[in-house]
């Protein structure tokens, strides 16, 4: 694709190291509108402890920059972080999207979690509901949103200017490319839709939700397309979709069940919300036993 002449919002990344997640602020200029996109919730699994200093320093850089957050964007519903769209949303009275297929991944997560009538899985519990073409706006920039589902049913990327925040779909070029293992993951769809996003301009700026370097490098907010295509192992040998596939299924099956995966589906697939208190004022997660699978 030849270079896009698209506007460059500014973009802010925000690193936390525990979960290995990229949270971002995209806006248009200082004093004007902005979008943050995949906030984190803090979470300490052995005492059970819920923090907000992730979601707090997004908040601080908003106000420092005298923006008006418009929009709280999901790309989808994470695995390995609790969002704090819920939080944020109260504060800035700023609307949660996601993709559609939120719905599929609520009704597969309230089964496995035995959830009762008081969880609707119809994405109720977020303000807009995206599917593939949608367009949005945030302040002068305009957004489009690509269904680029494989990693999970509802995953998104949503292309705001020459920046395309793609979520889990992609990863650092060292490290490769979305599993597919979840519930509703499938192999042949996200071959697919790292095909739409190769197929953006060249110059795009690719936002990845996370990276994972250990003691190798720093942590990469950003990656390119021509990187991706040159140096990612999962898109060499002419990106074929039987080997890609075959490569995905195989190694989906060595990789462990995510730290967190539990905790953050009950809070992400409520929309960064946590369970409402019992009588009793204290809220609850549920554990089902024996129902992960785990190489």
């Amino acid at each position: 694709m030849p270079p896009t002449s698209l506007p460059s919002p500014r973009v802010e990344a925000f690193h936390d190291k525990d979960t290995g997640t990229f949270s971002y602020v995209v806006y248009d200029e200082v004093g004007g509108a902005a979008a943050i996109i995949d906030p984190v919730l803090d979470y300490a699994p052995a005492a059970a402890r819920i923090g907000t200093a992730s979601a707090d320093a997004l908040l601080a850089f908003v106000r420092e920059r005298q923006l008006a957050v418009e929009w709280i964007l999901e790309t989808h519903a994470h695995a390995d972080h609790l969002s704090a769209a819920g939080y944020l949303a109260d504060i800035l009275r700023a609307p949660v999207a996601i993709g559609r297929g939120i719905v599929q991944v609520q009704a597969r997560f309230k089964a496995l979690f035995g959830l009762g009538d008081e969880f609707v899985a119809d994405g109720r519990q977020f303000d807009r509901l995206f599917v593939d073409g949608d367009r949005f706006r945030i302040g002068t920039l305009e957004a489009r949103v690509i269904a680029t589902p494989g990693h999970t049913d509802d995953s998104l990327t949503y292309l705001v200017g020459d920046a395309a925040f793609i979520g889990d779909t992609l990863f650092a070029t060292d490290t490769g490319t979305a599993r597919t293992d979840f519930p509703g993951g499938d192999a042949h769809r996200l071959f697919a839709s790292i095909q739409a996003i190769l197929a953006l301009p060249q110059d795009t700026r690719l936002y990845l939700c996370h990276d994972y370097p250990g003691d190798r490098r720093e942590a990469r907010p950003q990656t390119r397309i021509d990187e991706q295509v040159a140096d990612n192992p999962h898109l060499q040998d002419g990106a074929d979709e039987a080997a890609f596939v075959r490569m995905r299924q195989e190694r989906d099956a060595t990789l462990p069940v995510p730290r967190l995966i539990l905790p953050a589906l009950q809070v992400n697939i409520r929309g960064g919300r946590l369970p409402d208190p019992d009588a009793n004022g204290v809220r609850y997660l549920r554990l089902p036993l024996d129902r992960m699978e785990a190489p």
